[in-house]
């Protein structure tokens, strides 16, 4: 199992995975909201990722573009469907060169007893052909490594 706990539920249609963070919840939080903090840990470490939108409100849009190393962009694109500060995000996740095969992302931020934050991410999608899609384009890699990326940000003085 790796660093994420990535659970798969293919009855659910889903997957899961889930990372503690040496870092207080508020922080982690605004690693995941605020756009300056986004290009710093969204993405390949060989990519850069700009912020193209990003309108923290339910209803609003985002739209991040990750630009690899010989200049290829890839963009993906969602809605924010609910928010409560410190605590979870709800959105839509679209990869625009697969246009149409949209998941929805819950993201929740639970303070520990220590003064953590465990993070947990919850992917649903609308069918099985996209979860096992997802799965097999190296998407727990790329995961592991966004969130190694993440957790060096929060994890900073």
């Amino acid at each position: 199992m790796s660093k994420n706990n990535l659970v798969i539920n293919r009855e659910e249609l889903a997957f899961t995975m889930s990372r503690v963070l040496d870092a207080p919840r508020e922080k982690v939080w605004k690693a995941w909201t605020e756009p300056d903090q986004i290009p710093h840990w969204w993405g390949q470490r060989s990519s850069t990722t700009l912020v193209d939108k990003m309108d923290v409100r339910v209803g609003g849009e985002w739209r991040y573009i990750e630009k690899d190393s010989e200049g290829n962009e890839y963009a993906f694109n969602g809605v924010y469907k609910k928010i409560v500060p410190n605590e979870h995000l709800v959105y839509t996740s679209e990869f625009e060169l697969m246009a149409g095969h949209i998941s929805t992302e819950t993201i929740t931020f639970e303070e520990t007893k220590d003064g953590k934050t465990k993070c947990t991410s919850r992917t649903t999608f609308e069918s099985v052909e996209d979860l096992d899609g997802t799965i097999q384009s190296g998407m727990e890699e790329g995961a592991k490594e966004t969130w190694d990326q993440l957790e060096e940000l929060v994890t900073k003085a």
